[in-house]
């Protein structure tokens, strides 16, 4: 049982990382939640069928194979950088229910899948990315409260009032909540995608804004994080953030000058 505290509102949560237990079988609360925004992205992707020419049967086409190949990949991105861990007991590699996943990993492996995806149904990549760009969003937003189950993805220690208690090791500190801060900018950057949709310059103006705002809300909240992925001394996911912040932005000026 973990127990996290809001001291700001005096607030103190009891609660198990295991919903229920099917046939000997823990079903996780992350598990749930991350399903469930899964299922509310593609709830989104069916309200916008159409939308720049993009069919919601080529969103339920392309998950048979997106959704397998970004959870791999969002494993083997955080499998290569704690590789030294892994190798010394390998098999662990395929234990997914241990944890491990990265979402840079999963964003990477979903966008050359995307890429392939455009090639083979000759769809123009910009006006699909712009068409998932809000499920994706509030997709990121809702399956944050997943790290907040397993007490997990929290920053630094804080005096801050919206500050997080938890124990760590058995021991009581009070954290920056940044499960949260992720969610709660997800969740704001859906609601711009969601109110430019019909109101885009140019193709692909709802992705850049998707990476530009994503990537500068991490590279921010990654310097928090007390468990990044590291290189040395260098936070990968930080250093990814800021190169694709820098393109983004780059191809948001130079698209918007040809309109």
């Amino acid at each position: 049982m973990n127990t996290i505290t809001f001291p700001l509102l005096h607030l103190k949560i009891n609660m198990d990382n295991v919903a229920f237990t099917i046939f000997d079988i823990d079903i996780y609360w992350y598990a749930i939640l991350i399903v469930s925004a899964m299922a509310i992205a593609f709830l989104i992707f069916k309200i916008r069928d159409g939308l720049y020419g993009i069919k919601f049967s080529d969103i339920i086409d392309l998950s048979i194979y997106l959704i397998p190949i970004s959870i791999a990949s969002a494993r083997l991105y955080y499998v290569l950088f704690n590789l030294s861990e892994y190798m010394e007991d390998p098999i662990r590699i395929l234990n997914f229910r241990g944890g491990g996943l990265a979402i840079y990993g999963g964003i990477i492996g979903g966008f050359i899948t995307c890429f392939i995806f455009c090639q083979k149904r000759d769809i123009k990549l910009l006006n699909f990315l712009d068409f998932v760009a809000p499920g994706i969003a509030l997709g990121q937003a809702i399956g944050r409260w997943g790290n907040f189950v397993n007490i997990e993805a929290y920053g630094t220690e804080t005096t801050l009032p919206w500050r997080m208690g938890i124990y760590e090791l058995g021991e009581y500190i009070e954290v920056h909540p940044t499960f949260l801060y992720e969610s709660i900018a997800t969740f704001i950057l859906f609601i711009v995608l969601m109110s430019i949709k019909n109101k885009r310059k140019f193709v692909g103006q709802l992705t850049y804004i998707y990476f530009i705002w994503y990537s500068f809300v991490r590279m921010l909240i990654e310097g928090l994080r007390t468990d990044s992925l590291m290189l040395g001394t260098i936070r990968i996911s930080q250093l990814l953030s800021l190169i694709i912040f820098i393109i983004s932005v780059s191809l948001y000026v130079k698209a918007k000058k040809k309109n």
